[in-house]
């Protein structure tokens, strides 16, 4: 490979931001420590040296077990200058599933932070592949540790001369829909991000401090917490911990992040805190993100109105590395994902693959330089959805006369009652704008005569009669969504069942047989509207 064909992802990432004089500049923060970019840059050569040291090569694979902490982006960028792959993994997953990872993966070197050594230890014996377990942040009960690797390594390691269109890292998909995919991502893929959302959506800024909630294993928290904030040389803040409504508040308030990445459960919850309010940010908050799960109206707009900032909502999947679909800065319409980003191209098409008109139902497909390179070791599922420049999102859409599009279920999850089609996301946006549900999720279910029904799954804002409660959600659906489309069951829960990074697992929902009894269950069977 000549070196005008050469391209690095680490270079365009942290190199460039060196160039253009920010070395003492902060790249990363966490709890504990401050990284500059400078540090950053020798760090990276350092972990891209140890792991050489070790015996990995290039295009070989390292796991990549971390809690958000300045040890996540130092590992993950020193594999890539290397050349070595990283495979980010789910820190919120059993351990029977983490050794599941890893056995799929075939990672030879795994990085692991100290805390979860507890949970995952007892799992990493006798994997074929995995020769050697480096701890990081904290001591590693005799296995080494990535600091004292690191104080013998090279910080002057040469960057690998790898190729734009060269597997760079791998993520797994959240699992909404069955086990989890590795998907493989390219180097040039994480610029591509920042040039065309990170640039025209978010107007990112050197001045600009990021906080993501979703974790930088994730698609989503790794475009909001590394490629794009890093492609302009802004600051990101790193929460180890879980993202809860109380420690992502406490974040706000202690670091006043002017660019807040969230999900709409977590949007919802925060909504909860009667106290939550501008002054948490300090007046710095200029634009607040939300991805994962379609954003319900209601929760976008009380969100606006609590802390005074716009809240944006769009669509994207860890194929796609990012949302390809987003509302923008002073082009807000909630209750659709927004327009297509600048840099992708979209069709909407019927069963058999015809475009549809505006108005119409269909299938989503994407086309931009962000597409993975495929599924790792599912050919069937990557000849299905991987068709020349075009990903099968399996998301059902309509595009209006004005450009945005309304989502209206994964293909999945979309059925016909009487011959009509029912979006559970429509519904499930009519049972939340009611002031006393929290969270809703509605499936098909078929009656007593065989017939395909919604059946409705709420978590309660707060206490309430289950009677009347079920029929004044039974007209709001009917009012705001279509009479055919109303919950024939509805169930009381406490929680939905979700994928560690919030997804609704409806598969799982739709496998439950009805509860004996009334209980927590309320049917309805004389209306068949």
């Amino acid at each position: 490979m000549s070196s005008a064909d050469s391209y690095n992802a680490a270079e365009r990432m942290i190199d460039a931001n060196l160039a253009r004089g920010l070395g003492d500049k902060p790249a990363f923060v966490d709890p504990e420590r401050v990284l500059s970019w400078g540090e950053l840059a020798a760090d990276s050569r350092r972990v891209a040296s140890l792991l050489s040291r070790l015996g990995l090569e290039q295009e070989q694979r390292v796991a990549l077990l971390l809690l958000d902490t300045v040890d996540f982006p130092r590992v993950f960028w020193g594999a890539i200058r290397a050349g070595i792959v990283p495979v980010c993994l789910n820190t919120l997953l059993p351990a029977d599933q983490i050794r599941w990872l890893l056995e799929d993966c075939r990672a030879r070197a795994l990085v692991v932070s100290a805390a979860l050594l507890d949970t995952v230890g007892p799992v990493l014996e006798g994997l074929p592949f995995l020769r050697h377990v480096i701890t990081a942040g904290g001591p590693g009960g005799g296995r080494p540790e990535l600091a004292a690797l690191m104080a013998e390594a090279d910080p002057d390691f040469p960057t690998a001369p790898t190729h734009a269109d060269e597997i760079a890292f791998w993520l797994y998909s959240s699992g909404s829909t069955g086990a989890p995919k590795g998907v493989r991502h390219v180097h040039a893929s994480p610029g591509w991000v920042a040039d065309h959302y990170g640039r025209h959506i978010l107007g990112i800024r050197e001045d600009d401090l990021c906080f993501s909630a979703a974790k930088l294993f994730f698609a989503y928290g790794h475009g909001a917490g590394m490629a794009v904030p890093m492609s302009a040389g802004a600051t990101t803040v790193l929460l180890p911990g879980r993202p809860t409504a109380q420690s992502v508040r406490q974040v706000l308030r202690t670091y006043r992040p002017t660019l807040f990445f969230g999900v709409p459960t977590l949007y919802a919850a925060m909504l909860a805190d009667a106290d939550l309010g501008p002054e948490d940010t300090g007046g710095r908050l200029r634009l607040c993100v939300s991805a994962g799960e379609a954003l319900p109206t209601p929760v976008a707009r009380a969100w606006e109105t609590r802390m005074g900032v716009p809240l944006i909502d769009g669509v994207g999947s860890t194929e796609m590395l990012h949302p390809y679909v987003s509302n923008r800065p002073g082009d807000i319409r909630h209750g659709t994902a927004g327009r297509v980003v600048p840099g992708y191209d979209l069709r909407l098409v019927d069963e058999n693959g015809r475009d549809v008109d505006d108005g119409e139902i269909g299938e989503m497909l994407v086309a931009g330089g962000s597409m993975a390179d495929g599924y790792w070791l599912r050919r069937d599922r990557s000849q299905a959805v991987f068709a020349g420049r075009w990903f099968h999102t399996g998301d059902r859409y309509f595009r209006d006369g004005d450009g945005y599009y309304h989502y209206c279920g994964r293909s999945d999850d979309m059925f016909k009652v009487g011959g009509r089609w029912v979006s559970p996301c429509e519904v499930e946006e009519a049972l939340v704008s009611h002031p006393d549900v929290f969270e809703a999720a509605v499936v098909a279910h078929e009656d007593a005569a065989g017939l395909v029904k919604p059946r409705a799954f709420v978590v309660l804002a707060r206490p309430r009669d289950p009677a009347r409660l079920f029929d004044e959600l039974k007209a709001q659906v009917k009012r705001m969504a279509g009479v055919w489309k109303y919950p024939r069951w509805i169930e009381i829960v406490d929680e939905l069942p979700k994928t560690p990074t919030g997804k609704i697992q409806r598969y799982k929902l739709r496998a439950r047989p009805l509860p004996e009894g009334d209980g927590h269950s309320l049917k309805e069977g004389a209306e068949h509207a």
